[in-house]
This record gives C-alpha cells, structure tokens and sequence, in this order.
C-alpha cells in the first residue's frame, strides 16, 4: 500500500490515562506515517459508554502534544472525515448494521446477562457462536415477527456477526507474518447494543478505518486475537481490496519478572507509566507522569522508540528527525521489550546534558520565579552550564542550584562533622584576607591566590576546600569551589565565609 497516501489512525479509548504503552504506539504510527510523508490520524474510539472517564479525551491529547506526536486530523484539529469521536457517529454506524442484518451475515440477539451466565455455568468454555447460536433467544430462533415485536416493545437487544464454522482466515501482519486461524475459535461477538444505540469496538474500528482510508493498523499486541474477526468483517461487507495493513507491535514487558508493565509495577519500583500526572476524577486518586518527574519530552520519545525496534546498529541517541527517517515496520521485533526504566533515567541524563546552556535556564527561570528569586539572565545562563552536568531531572534543577542565589542558612550536620575542624574558623578568617586581596574574582584568578595562599603556608589544600565549600553553600556536594564564588561574587563569598565562621565556630 505504500503507492498510495498513507494514512495511520491512533484511536484510543478515553477509560483512564494514556498509558506509557500507548505512547510508544502513538509514537510508531507517527514515525511510519511521516516516513512516507502521509497523514496521521486521532480518533476517538468513545463507543464504551460505561467505561468512558470525563477529562481522559483531554488528557491524551495533552499527553502526546507534550510529547511532541502531531496529528494531522483529529477531533482538536478537524479534518474532511469526521466527526473524529465514534460516539458522534452513530447515524454511521447504523447502516452498516443493517446492511449485515439484511444480508443475514449479522442477527439479533435477546438474551439477558443472566441467561448468558446460566449458559456459561451449563456448559463450560461456553462460547456463543454457531455451535450454541440456536439454542439462544435470538432472530435465528424466534423468527421475524416475534423478533420485530421484541424491538418495538423496546426489549434490549445485541446485534452479533454471524462467523461461519470451520474457516481458514489469513491474517497477513508486517510485523508477525502470515498468521492463519480456523474460524470456530471466534465467537459470535457482538457488534451492536440497543441500549445505547453505539456499536462495539469491532463494528465502529472496521467502519471507521474504511471510510477515513485509513491504509496502515499500527497497534499493541493486545489487539491481535481481534484481528481475524476484523479480516471477516472486510469481507462480509466486499472491502477486502481496501483492508489496511496490520501491524502488531510487541508488548512493554515489566522490568522484573513475566507479564505486561502495569501500573502496580511503576508505583513498586518508583517510576511513572502515563506520561502526564493524572487525577482519578472518581477516587481522587492521583498517579505520577513522567513531565511531573523531571523528564524531557525528546528523551523518553528516544527511550520508547527503541522499546521493540532496532535501527541495526548500536546508536541509541536519535533526533525526532533521524527516528523518521530510520524507522521501519520490519525491524520492529516480535518479543516483548523489558521496560528499563533506568535506561530511561540514563536517556534524560544523556538528553539534559546535551541541551545548551540558555535552553537548561530556560527551564531554571520559571523555578526561580516560583521561589522568589530574581536574578539576571547571564548569570542563570552560567548557573545552567554548571549544573546540567549534575542532574539527571529537571525537577532536581533547584537543589543543584539554590545556593547560587541563596545563601544557606544550615549547615549538613554529617559534613559540619567531618569537614570543619578545630582550626577551620582560623583558617577561613585568614582565607577571607586572601580573598579580599583577589581584584579580578574570575575562576581561574581567584583560585591562583587561594591556591597559593594554601602552599605557601603548607596547609592541607582538602581541609582548606572542604570547609570553604561548607561555608559556601551549606554541605560538601556542588561544582567547583571557584566556579561558585566567580558567580556569587566577592562581597558574598566574603560574607557566606563570615557567617560560617559565626555559626560554626561552637560546634567546632
């Protein structure tokens, strides 16, 4: 299909957050579709009222902007083949619905969940399907004028596909190959619910995908048993020459252990699985995201591309750019991806180090702003390249640099204890002589003085920096001692060192 215009349709369902899953399959679609300068898509697949979670919609959307996955077309943007939401679509549906009951291909079922139950506990593995289809209350049973008084009578009602037995569909994948199934494992799902008028996922995802032309089904292998049942539904309704390509992508596996990544494994081991913090509007409940935690956009979208597909070489850093260009269908694996979450912490280190130095402060100001603190832009520029080696979140951009611009007013008790002797007071009243002698207090001219200060009087030059940095910035961790004061500057340096000296002195 790539000699016509692709087209690739993320279609979520608005029940919950978007899961970190969902992302990189969001991801996938974005990356093939623009390899081939097609178009893609977000639909809305909203046909489950009962599970349907009020801000969910938003939230994706949200989501995947922060991430930087554009749409072409969707519900936020518009387009020529909406409406973009399944549940506002449900004149469409209907004829469709109609057109597979009319050709007998479809029927309509009566029976209430309690009978369903009662079959199931009558007859183990109970599957409805054309083995157990005429010992049901359905048309196929009751005969047209008993089923048309049903449906006027308002009775509740399903319509289900009717799979004939015994079958051989093929379902040809990019990803997995020729896959063929026998026809009576599948049973009679339903594809329609009088209740609320809506189609089930089965019905709306086939229609949808054929009337928005969409060429290419890039999705979670999770969705892979439903595919032959989708297969007949392209040829019950005569569109197998347009049947999009499927592609089911491998599973996010957990860190540790067998099964899927959930949730429960982020909150055990401490990392995020939404992309977004997330508020149950039910429970209240609220759940972490990984922009909360500290993370770039650009680091976890390289992170996740790598989750179930190789390039063929050993690079691990990708621009948005490259990743476009390099991704295919074909050297995504079959396997599930062990979901490293440590990788992922090493990704954002890779990615916070590598940004320059104004775009680092950039992210500093607004922290700054929050805190009260107000300084010049040269200096959170400087501030910014000397701790973005330090980091490995964002969130972490404070601590690494409020004593560039607050002084301490505590002191860490392990490294008063094993930092400030008995002499230090002494010793920093003297380094302050030194200091006040230092005209030009840049890095490199100020630690010239101090250093020779420190040789000429045979100090120990640990002893002398460990409390110099102690009185600076209130513990024993930081950038360079000189980098610190060339940006604090002499009158503050001088007055840290005196406070120290003050506040220390007794417990030395």
């Amino acid at each position: 299909m790539l000699n016509q215009k692709i087209r690739v349709r993320f279609a979520p369902s608005p029940t919950g957050p978007l899961h970190i899953g969902g992302v990189r399959t969001a991801l996938y679609d974005y990356l093939f579709a623009k390899k081939y300068g097609g178009d893609h898509i977000l639909r809305i697949e909203d046909t489950d009222s009962q599970r349907f979670v009020p801000g969910a919609e938003e939230y994706i959307i949200q989501s995947l902007d922060w991430m930087g996955i554009t749409f072409d077309e969707g519900p936020h943007k518009g387009g020529k083949y909406g409406p973009y939401r399944q549940s506002e679509r449900k004149s469409i549906y209907k004829q469709y619905v109609d057109q597979l009951l009319a050709n007998q291909l479809a029927y309509i079922a009566f029976d209430t969940p309690d009978e369903l139950e009662a079959k199931r506990v009558e007859i183990p593995n109970f599957q409805y399907d054309a083995s157990t289809r005429l010992t049901m209350r359905n048309s196929l049973t009751l005969g047209s004028e008993e089923t048309q008084a049903l449906i006027e009578a308002g009775t509740p009602y399903t319509v289900r596909i009717r799979i004939e037995p015994n079958q051989m569909i093929h379902v040809s994948d990019l990803i997995r190959g020729e896959i063929v199934v026998n026809s009576s494992i599948i049973d009679d799902k339903v594809l329609f619910k009088s209740s609320d008028g809506l189609p089930t996922y089965h019905l709306a995802n086939i229609v949808d995908d054929h009337l928005m032309e969409i060429t290419h089904v890039i999705r979670g292998e999770e969705w892979l048993p439903s595919a032959p049942l989708h297969v007949i539904l392209y040829k019950y309704f005569g569109w197998e020459s347009n049947q999009p390509a499927f592609a089911h992508l491998p599973l996010l596996l957990k860190p540790e252990g067998n099964g899927k990544l959930s949730k429960r494994d982020g909150d055990r081991l401490g990392f995020p699985v939404f992309p977004l913090q997330w508020r149950d509007p039910k429970t209240g409940e609220t759940s972490s995201g990984y922009r909360e935690a500290g993370y770039l956009p650009e680091a976890l979208l390289n992170f996740l591309a790598l989750l179930g597909w190789n390039p063929g070489d050993d690079r691990e850093i990708f621009s948005m750019k490259e990743l476009i260009d390099l991704f295919s269908l074909e050297k995504c694996g079959k396997n599930g991806a062990k979901f490293d979450y440590k990788k992922g912490e090493w990704f954002n280190r890779q990615y916070i180090k590598s940004k320059s130095d104004e775009t680092i402060a950039g992210l500093l100001l607004p922290v700054l702003n929050e805190k009260g603190v107000e300084a010049p832009w040269s200096q959170v520029v400087k501030v910014a390249g000397l701790i973005k080696e330090r980091i490995h979140f964002t969130t972490e951009l404070w601590d690494q640099s409020v004593f560039f611009f607050i002084a301490p007013d505590t002191y860490d008790e392990k490294s008063v204890n094993k930092r400030w002797k008995e002499d230090s007071a002494e010793k920093m009243q003297e380094l302050i002589s030194v200091l006040q002698t230092v005209d030009d207090f840049s890095a490199p001219a100020t630690e010239a003085a101090v250093m020779s200060w420190i040789e000429v009087n045979s100090y120990r030059t640990g002893e002398i920096m460990n409390a110099f940095r102690l009185a600076l910035i209130g513990n024993s961790t930081g950038p360079h001692v000189f980098d610190i004061t060339e940006i604090i500057g002499k009158e503050e340096t001088v007055g840290r060192v005196e406070k120290a000296i003050k506040e220390l002195k007794v417990e030395s």
